[in-house]
């Protein structure tokens, strides 16, 4: 094999309308072509690419499977689907009284989580 012996300049825009046409690169191979070379997204408009793409069945149970994961981190905060502030922190600052010493403790306990 032989090596090339002369060099050239790729530019923002080659980069851009090669990405543009491109099909087989995976998302994170267009990253770095992006980073590298200095070129921005296609659109700041444009809407992301859909994981399912036009399988509709797989869609679907993306969708479920969303809506669990939702349900769940829900009731994991307490909050209602409102998204009002959770309800457990208001009734425990109801029922305690204030002692500067314990709350400082159990403010950094919740910080190590």
């Amino acid at each position: 094999m032989e090596r090339k012996v002369g060099s050239s300049t790729v530019t923002a825009k080659e980069v851009k309308a090669a990405l543009g046409k491109a099909r087989t690169l995976t998302s994170e191979e267009e990253k770095v072509l992006r980073l590298r070379h200095g070129v921005g997204a296609p659109s700041t408009q444009a809407p992301l690419p859909r994981a399912a793409g036009n399988n509709e069945e797989l869609a679907d149970e993306l969708l479920v499977i969303e809506m669990q994961l939702m349900k769940a981190m829900r009731a994991r905060t307490g909050q209602t689907k409102t998204g009002s502030k959770p309800q457990v922190a208001a009734a425990r600052a109801s029922e305690s009284p204030s002692n500067p010493a314990k709350d400082k403790i159990v403010r950094a306990l919740r910080k190590k989580k």
